[in-house]
């Protein structure tokens, strides 16, 4: 069976997409099958970063690895048994199909919370959630005493994991890896980051997740969106000389792929 990652993070502007293009890019460069799916059916900010990446690489003459995405198929309501949810068996054929052809399959999901999200956690092998690094993303994953910044308790999404994880223990499914990305990080060790490093340590013993550094904040990831290009095919793009901030995206990347232990997985970009 594949491996499925899912990216989740109810607040939008975390570099839900971002992180996903790139993990799943970097499984196709190292010459995994690769299966993509977005679940914001409204943005579909993941979908059009793969479109893009298409019409590009065909107009520039280029072949690059490139995972393969597909929309969550129709479904007629007489197809649904009595009480089921359509969109449960969307996203359980879109599943199945890319299964049969992937050895990973990467879900984008929306910044909000929706039925298709929480089941699509239930699903994940590996979670990735990223977030800005502050408190007021800080708060997607728990409550925080204002006088102390001590964390009271978890939050509504840190709910819906451990509600995920139950599930999958029911079903005898393998626990739920999940890792926090800390994303846009500041190049200064100032206080607030400190603050939000030492909350999401304590948080993490709690109920349990790994943290890791994410992507920084850089204009690069922000220009290639258009190409539908990643900071790892930059070299095969006729960029002959990375500057010192593109070197350091791709070693941010290679350092994510790293840090999220993957089966079989052997970060060689």
């Amino acid at each position: 069976m594949a491996h499925i990652i899912v990216v989740g993070n109810e607040k939008g502007g975390s570099g839900k997409s971002t992180t996903s293009m790139h993990v799943a890019t970097a499984l196709c460069r190292m010459g995994y099958r690769v299966g993509a799916l977005d679940l914001d059916l409204r943005q579909k900010s993941f979908a059009r970063y793969i479109e893009n990446r298409k019409v590009y690489l065909a107009r520039a003459g280029i072949n690059l690895p490139s995972p393969d995405y597909l929309d969550l198929p129709e479904v007629a309501a007489g197809a649904l048994q009595p009480g089921e949810n359509a969109f449960d068996h969307r996203l359980s054929d879109a599943v199945a199909a890319l299964e049969a052809v992937s050895d990973f399959i990467v879900i984008d999901c929306p910044g909000s919370h929706t039925r298709l999200s929480q089941v699509a956690h239930s699903l994940a092998d590996t979670l990735i959630t990223p977030l800005n690094d502050s408190f007021v993303d800080f708060d997607l994953l728990a409550r925080v005493d204002t006088e102390t910044g001590k964390v009271k308790g978890p939050s509504i999404y840190s709910e819906m994991v451990w509600n995920a994880r139950q599930l999958r223990a029911q079903a005898g499914l393998k626990p739920i890896d999940w890792i926090v990305l800390r994303n846009r990080l500041g190049a200064q060790q100032m206080h607030n980051k400190k603050k939000v490093g030492a909350a999401l340590e304590d948080l993490s013993r709690r109920i349990g997740f790994r943290v890791s550094p994410g992507f920084s904040e850089r204009v690069i990831f922000r220009e290639l969106f258009p190409r539908g290009l990643t900071v790892m095919d930059l070299k095969d793009t006729g960029v002959d000389q990375l500057n010192l901030s593109n070197v350091a995206a791709r070693q941010e990347v290679r350092d994510l792929m790293n840090e999220l232990r993957l089966p079989s997985v052997a970060a060689a970009l």
